[in-house]
């Protein structure tokens, strides 16, 4: 028995020295394995559809960071940011959006959530002009809003010139933090 399972590994393992298992291996792979790319954001923002992407490769490295994110300061529970990021058709980056975008026009994450399951098919720009055309101000909280979780994150983010002038640089960002977080002043003593 012994000999008959040595002569059987044999040829494998002389395949595997000589490299070319893995070479046949890859071949016996099937087409269908191969991912496909998630379509584009297409917000109407290429900004925000490039800060979108990003955050989905944030989320996928550090879920519970973006889950944090997501609840202290998007207002949104753990539990329901964690079961809409388990469904297949959901990104970290659409349920971002749908947060950030509910509290830029001042309405509730869950009703954007489910305005675009319900209108995936036309894509975010459509679902956004859906409660009226999107107005600039809203598209520039949103922005706001994505380079505020970059500073919190510690992640590197390009500004745009608009960006730039409303915002500044890392460093000037980081200074407004620090002066708004500072304990405040004691009165000077009678």
């Amino acid at each position: 028995m012994r000999l008959r399972l040595l002569v059987l590994l044999l040829p494998v393992v002389w395949l595997g020295a000589a490299g070319l298992a893995p070479a046949i291996a890859q071949d016996a792979k099937p087409a269908a394995t191969e991912a496909t790319p998630a379509p584009a954001y297409a917000t109407g923002d290429a900004w925000i559809d490039r800060q979108l992407e990003d955050i989905d490769a944030y989320a996928r490295r550090y879920p519970a960071s973006f889950v944090d994110e997501l609840s202290r300061h998007l207002g949104l529970s753990r539990g329901y940011a964690e079961a809409v990021l388990r469904a297949p058709s959901w990104r970290p980056g659409d349920l971002y959006l749908a947060c950030a975008w509910a509290h830029a026009v001042q309405g509730d994450c869950r009703d954007w959530v489910r305005a675009y399951s319900r209108n995936r098919a036309l894509g975010w720009q459509a679902v956004l002009a859906g409660e009226g055309k999107p107005d600039n101000l809203a598209y520039r909280r949103v922005r706001h809003l994505i380079v505020a979780s970059y500073d919190r994150w510690d992640r590197p983010i390009t500004l745009d010139a608009r960006l730039r002038e409303q915002l500044g640089d890392a460093e000037q960002r980081l200074q407004r933090a620090r002066a708004a977080h500072a304990p405040a002043a004691e009165p000077p003593a009678r």
